[in-house]
């Protein structure tokens, strides 16, 4: 393990996959092309990475704040997050909601302004993928819905039994996967096990994702809301209702809570914010694939 300016530390996985990490901040990064152009776009991935972690520091009051139509960020990453969000800030939305994107999408950014021509690079940032395909490349990631199905093995390693994998070509413009739900690291204020979004920039995929996770809703007893600040005094999302626990609900319910979510998700599609998403309630499945010439191939 290598340390670096700033307290950030990097890794070479037995895998051939590299490890980057400082504070919250957790990337594993795939690049695949000639070893001496993967080198060079690792290395300056390397020389960018810990600087983002203070930027954002800086402008961490800002971006907690509600996007408005008079916000300004001054700092790479930070932009990237204000640009992700803009066009939700009618509703109720944090620039926070596309921090893992954003980061994700910067450093994919310099690893390709250092390294063209290469074949293939995904950054991965806690799940929410930036993703570079060449023309015929292929990318497929597994898909989970509940985040309890990770097990440590006596050797430290995670595994995870993933409910389908999801296969993207190069030809379908995807940049970006990001998956939000109520049992992942971040709040959700609806129901959702998980939404996986497709889209252009990881930091589009993740505030989409956030976004859509909010739509899947319902009201029943088996839910458990609590606000937000009750749980974490730092959260961007104030004394606002989250989910904390979802009982078995009716398929009713189920259906209800999904359709609305796969509605708003179609809505966003046809502006050209997102181009699909996968939406996991209890076992049930809602997809809304882009309209392009190669499919996306989900597998359950």
């Amino acid at each position: 393990m290598t340390q670096a300016g700033y307290g950030a530390v990097r890794a070479l996985l037995d895998n051939g996959l590299h490890h980057f990490q400082h504070g919250p901040i957790d990337l594993i990064i795939g690049v695949d092309g000639e070893p001496a152009c993967v080198q060079t776009g690792v290395e300056a991935a390397w020389q960018r990475f810990g600087s983002i972690l203070p930027e954002l520091v800086t402008e961490l009051s800002q971006l907690r704040r509600p996007v408005g139509d008079k916000t300004t960020f001054q700092t790479p990453v930070a932009q990237r997050m204000g640009d992700a969000c803009w066009p939700y800030r009618r509703g109720f939305v944090t620039a926070m909601a596309a921090v893992a994107g954003s980061v994700a999408d910067e450093i994919l950014q310099v690893i390709l302004q250092a390294a063209p021509g290469l074949r293939r690079v995904f950054v991965n940032n806690g799940g929410d993928i930036a993703l570079y395909l060449s023309p015929e490349e292929t990318y497929t990631v597994g898909l989970v819905s509940n985040i309890d199905q990770v097990r440590v093995t006596a050797l430290a390693v995670p595994t995870i039994a993933p409910d389908g994998t999801l296969t993207v070509h190069a030809s379908q413009g995807i940049g970006g996967i990001a998956t939000s739900g109520w049992r992942g690291r971040s709040f959700s204020m609806g129901i959702a096990d998980s939404v996986t979004v497709l889209a252009v920039t990881a930091a589009q995929a993740d505030v989409a994702a956030t976004l859509i996770a909010n739509q899947v809703n319902a009201d029943h007893p088996g839910i458990t809301r609590a606000p937000a600040n009750t749980l974490k005094d730092d959260t961007d999302l104030g004394d606002r209702r989250v989910t904390v626990d979802v009982g078995p609900l009716p398929e009713t319910i189920i259906r209800q809570a999904l359709t609305h979510g796969a509605q708003v998700a179609r809505q966003w599609q046809a502006d050209g914010l997102i181009l699909g998403a996968v939406l996991v309630l209890q076992g049930h499945v809602e997809a809304v694939f882009p309209a392009l010439a190669e499919p996306c191939r989900y597998v359950a």
